[in-house]
């Protein structure tokens, strides 16, 4: 029976997965971690993936895929901190035929935002809810009454003339050595800028740091109400499980 489905959370350093229960929104027993390979072809971490689900028989749903690239149904169309063979690549159909499961791929932070949605900070919310991860970079999720806008990419507006994330992002701060003050400031032109396009009901932020958010959101001076992340470590296998589950083979090809 297609019950138990499993989530994957794709990284340049580390590859991890667990069974999901979806009703819950929590892992069913331990998450493994398993190196991430180099290079870090789609070949190499295909043998991966069957490995990490080789541990978990009991798993016989469909599977989700996290990657730190721009999905469109199902192929990668960039690559961040992976190796750029995945540009081009049918993660989808790759995947499916290397571990003989029905396997779906979606962008990072748009898993992310669809576990906050449905189980975390934004549970319950309607209208149009922005999910952004701080970290390396800045990731972005757009969800609106539930329903994902997927690879929106807004880490890489252009704001005063460079990328977004390029002044604002986690690892900005800790390479500047930022005070939590002067990095909140520079969240405060990044989230009113959004502000400005899209008129959110609700910020999440995500991320590592968010761990810290005593020390910076309240010092970030926007309109819209901006909330920490729940989900923590669990959001991108979380949220790739329940994209997975939720995937249909629509779309053209």
């Amino acid at each position: 029976m297609d019950t138990v489905p499993f989530g994957i959370d794709f990284g340049g350093s580390g590859i991890k997965g667990a069974p999901v229960d979806l009703d819950a929104g929590e892992f069913i027993g331990d998450r493994v971690r398993i190196e991430t390979p180099q290079p870090s072809t789609p070949e190499a971490v295909a043998g991966v993936f069957a490995e990490l689900l080789g541990r978990f028989p009991d798993s016989n749903g469909s599977v989700g895929v996290t990657v730190p690239a721009v999905v469109r149904n199902g192929v990668a169309s960039s690559a961040a901190n992976i190796d750029r063979a995945w540009i081009g690549t049918d993660a989808d159909a790759l995947f499916t035929e290397a571990t003989g499961r029905d396997v779906h791929v979606v962008n990072d932070a748009d898993a992310a935002g669809l576990a906050e949605v449905r189980y975390g900070a934004a549970k319950g919310r309607r209208g149009l809810v922005i999910v952004t991860t701080l970290g390396t970079g800045i990731g972005s999720a757009i969800v609106y009454d539930g329903v994902l806008v997927p690879n929106s990419e807004l880490g890489h507006l252009e704001i005063d003339g460079q990328d977004a994330e390029k002044a604002a992002a986690n690892s900005v701060r800790e390479k500047q050595d930022l005070s939590w003050s002067k990095w909140a400031k520079r969240l405060t032109t990044y989230y009113r800028t959004l502000e400005k396009l899209f008129s959110p009901d609700l910020f999440v932020l995500g991320g590592g740091v968010s761990k810290h958010a005593d020390q910076f959101v309240p010092l970030i001076d926007v309109e819209t109400e901006i909330v920490p992340a729940q989900l923590k470590n669990r959001a991108g296998i979380v949220g790739a499980a329940l994209w997975a589950t939720e995937s249909t083979d629509e779309a053209p090809r």
